[in-house]
């Protein structure tokens, strides 16, 4: 089951005009919080937007790469506390990976939005952005925005033949 999870999940970015449903949103946040953290931290902490209004002021976080989320109708943005963990990053990382499967096992699509080291504008991080539009207090970094939704697009899984096998070495680096 999974593997076939990992094989159909794609990144999408357009979205039908349709709720997600809060059962669904639920079963969003159980994967979330049900995802590896090392040494059992938990640093991750999720903030959860169905406002169409602040999903449209969110997909102005960066120049380029986030304006999909507009047309989302949930953003997810990953935060952790990186004095509860030196890996916080690693763990919202997998938190966000957790959220994209569990999204494909309910036929919504997403697509991560990479905001830790990106810029708003010239003199403000995305990160700053976001912090000040959701009230995220200082003590949490944001990692990432997830958009999620109903599919208005549909794309096939990447071949097999097109993975990068090359990349693939054993007992050792072999080249």
């Amino acid at each position: 089951m999974f593997l076939s999870l990992a094989q159909k999940r794609r990144s999408i970015r357009r979205y039908l005009d349709k709720p997600v449903e809060p059962e669904k949103i639920d079963r969003l946040i159980e994967a979330a919080l049900r995802a590896p953290s090392s040494r059992g931290f938990n640093p991750w902490e999720f903030v959860v937007v169905t406002d169409r209004g602040l999903l449209e002021k969110l997909s102005k976080a960066k120049p380029h790469g986030a304006s999909f989320l507009k047309d989302a109708s949930l953003g997810i943005v990953v935060c952790a506390d990186p004095e509860k963990c030196d890996v916080w990053i690693e763990d919202a990382s997998i938190a966000s990976i957790y959220i994209h499967l569990a999204a494909e096992s309910m036929e919504l699509g997403s697509c991560w939005i990479q905001i830790r080291k990106r810029m708003h504008d010239q003199t403000k991080a995305a990160e700053q952005y976001i912090r000040e539009l959701l009230n995220i207090p200082e003590n949490l970094n944001v990692e990432s925005m997830i958009a999620i939704g109903y599919p208005a697009e549909k794309k096939s899984p990447h071949p097999k033949e097109d993975l990068q096998y090359e990349k693939v070495n054993y007992n050792g680096y072999d080249k």
